[in-house]
């Protein structure tokens, strides 16, 4: 075989070696998807104008804005408050170890201004307490002062006349239609009626106070009381006890005889209440004066 021959062989089998090679390219790039293709080519270009990005610019993009889920900040509140214990706890734990460290000198220091603080907080309470207790004493002696001051003087004006006033009592209509009866003996049963215990007296329109004067009208009809002239029938409205009023009244030669023997006619009636409204206006007297004797 010459060297010819030889060189045909050796082109021949080199060409029969690049054509299977070739065909099974060329089959495996009609397998392959249209995506393959288009990612395996070059990357587009990026616009123009615009510089490309950095490492760092690209993980700051990527980082910001933060994607918190739910689960996350859950978790993150717990980490806080777990931490805000841990700090509470070893900041306890750092003043006890501060108190166990101290010496005995200092302990007992701590111990005797904490007595001494409470001590000094209890007399602070004991004296408010005090203070506290005399001011009611004394509002309600206050109180009590005024009331009394009241009453006092609620029953001087029933007395002098200048406030109205009602009770228990009686009531006396002595009937004159003949006109026989005069001054002086009304006056006795107003007399008799202050013996018997009357606190108050009212003559038809008329109070009758410590000094009332009844006087007989002109021409010896009818009868003035502090120079009102009254009529009668003579109503006597008295507040007392009516037990001992109207046996006052009614003991033999007393206020009731003497009047039915001038022939005037006297009805005598219980009530447990009687209400006496005429009123006296208040007069300053012109030497009295009082006194603390």
């Amino acid at each position: 075989m010459n060297a010819d021959e030889h060189g045909g062989d050796a082109g021949n089998s080199e060409k029969a070696g690049h054509r299977p090679a070739a065909e099974h390219a060329h089959r495996l790039r009609k397998e392959l998807p249209d995506e393959v293709e288009a990612v395996a080519g070059a990357r587009e270009p990026e616009p123009a104008g615009e510089s490309p990005l950095t490492g760092r610019q690209r993980l700051v993009k990527g980082l910001w804005p933060p994607r918190v889920s739910r689960a996350q900040l859950t978790v993150a509140v717990l980490l806080f408050v777990l931490g805000l214990g841990l700090a509470i706890q070893v900041r306890s734990n750092s003043d006890n170890s501060a108190l166990r460290g101290a010496r005995q000198e200092d302990l007992v220091r701590i111990l005797d201004e904490l007595d001494d603080r409470t001590q000094r907080l209890e007399d602070e309470k004991q004296g408010l307490e005090d203070q506290r207790t005399e001011l009611e004493n004394s509002s309600d002696q206050a109180e009590e002062a005024r009331k009394q001051t009241v009453e006092k003087e609620r029953q001087l004006g029933i007395l002098a006349g200048t406030v109205a006033a009602q009770g228990p009592g009686i009531t006396m209509t002595v009937t004159d239609t003949k006109g026989s009866v005069e001054a002086d003996m009304l006056l006795d049963a107003i007399q008799e009626l202050r013996a018997a215990g009357a606190e108050a007296i009212q003559v038809n329109d008329v109070r009758v106070v410590a000094n009332t004067y009844l006087t007989d009208g002109s021409g010896g009809k009818g009868v003035s009381v502090d120079g009102q002239k009254i009529s009668q029938p003579y109503v006597f409205k008295v507040i007392g006890k009516p037990q001992d009023l109207e046996p006052a009244l009614n003991i033999p030669g007393g206020v009731v005889q003497t009047l039915e023997k001038e022939q005037a006619t006297v009805a005598v009636s219980r009530s447990e209440k009687i209400v006496v409204d005429a009123l006296r206006a208040a007069q300053r007297p012109d030497y009295a004066r009082s006194s603390s004797r």
